[in-house]
């Protein structure tokens, strides 16, 4: 069984960006610009609300319910996309 990516650690890196550690290793900085679009991200936009995350379910969180997947945190860690 293939192990679901988990994040574990989150340190928030200016702007809209957060460094990214998961349960097998992998670690990047992400750009979470792409996904403020639509109304539970709106108040994600404002600085000091961005860096009010926190984990939840093995993902980053806001305390309005805003998340992103897991395993698409975790592509985008992959990727040469990420900062």
């Amino acid at each position: 069984m293939d192990l679901l990516p988990t994040v574990i650690r989150a340190e928030y890196r200016g702007e809209y960006r957060i460094h990214l550690a998961f349960n097998d290793g992998v670690e990047n900085t992400v750009d979470f610009s792409q996904w403020l679009d639509g109304p539970v991200f709106e108040p994600l936009k404002e600085p000091g609300y961005f860096q009010r995350f926190f984990l939840e379910g093995g993902t980053v969180t806001w305390p309005n319910g805003a998340d992103v997947a897991p395993e698409t945190l975790y592509e985008r860690a992959k990727s040469s996309e990420a900062t």
